[in-house]
């Protein structure tokens, strides 16, 4: 059932996407600007679901931009590529390849839950991702309700992971978790457990691709914990797979959702447009 959003025009309307998590919203066409009231009720949308969706988009560079930063200041890209000459906040998600290298980043199969840049001492709040071009199968995109996930973990287990920090790793371009972190480009401590800004939801902030230990426990329960979280955070009841159409536009809140990719044809072309939103250290 469609509800009209409070203080908006009668046109827009939120449809959620599955009982975890996400929202569809319709009545927007994202190539015109956005006003304060359906700013506010785009934000309110995003707070609720944590993650939204606008299809049937026809987006430009400059549109998207436009849009993403209805959300906050926008991040440069961090990784010195040039995917824009206009935009150093754009990155390409590519498998096509020109001369024989990827014109994207991250380009081929399956991707482990993540959350991005959480490897870095102020993580992304915020990732957009525009797309453009969609192989005829896979490569959808799967988001986690990470505030679910903590609120349904034993009391023994928010006990233990009270106060605690992990240690969050990456290498470039690892899309899968590799046996050892050593030599990872960035890395960096955060809460296991964080507390969302905006909305006061608490929120497990580990992930199979980058969180490598937990601060004060052995190595063995440390991995044994880490284990039984990856588990807990990723079952279906806890998670939307979006099956992408071209001019699906999708944003989501790094601070209380996980994202992963399935496999997809290395035959067929994938590309998508990203953006991400500047964020706070988490606490």
């Amino acid at each position: 059932m469609e509800t009209a959003l409070r203080e908006t025009p009668a046109a827009l309307a939120v449809r959620p996407l599955s009982p975890a998590l996400g929202a569809e919203i319709t009545g927007v066409d994202l190539r015109n600007p956005i006003d304060d009231a359906l700013r506010r009720a785009i934000l309110d949308a995003w707070h609720q679901h944590l993650v939204v969706l606008l299809r049937n988009q026809t987006l430009d560079e400059d549109a998207q931009v436009r849009f993403a930063e209805t959300f906050g200041p926008l991040a440069k890209v961090s990784s010195g590529r040039k995917y824009s000459e206009k935009h150093s906040s754009i990155m390409l998600i590519s498998n096509i390849r020109q001369d024989g290298k990827p014109i994207g980043a991250l380009p081929d199969g399956e991707m482990h839950f993540h959350s991005d840049q959480c490897h870095q001492e102020t993580p992304a709040k915020a990732t957009m991702l525009y797309a453009i071009e969609i192989p005829s199968a896979g490569g959808n995109t799967l988001f986690a309700n990470t505030c679910l996930a903590y609120e349904t973990l034993p009391a023994e287990t928010r006990q233990l992971l009270a106060g605690r920090r992990a240690l969050n790793a990456y290498q470039t371009d690892t899309t899968l978790r590799s046996a050892s972190y050593e030599g990872a480009g960035s890395s960096y401590w955060h809460p296991v457990v964080r507390t969302h800004p905006v909305t006061g939801r608490k929120a497990l902030y580990v992930n199979r691709l980058m969180t490598r230990r937990i601060e004060g426990l052995p190595a063995e329960q440390s991995d044994a914990v880490l284990k039984q979280l990856f588990d807990h955070q990723e079952q279906r009841g806890f998670v939307y797979e979006h099956v992408w159409r071209p001019g699906d536009i999708l944003i989501w809140d790094n601070r209380c959702t996980l994202h992963a990719r399935t496999d997809f044809s290395a035959g067929e072309r994938r590309l998508l447009r990203r953006v991400t939103i500047l964020g706070e250290k988490p606490v």
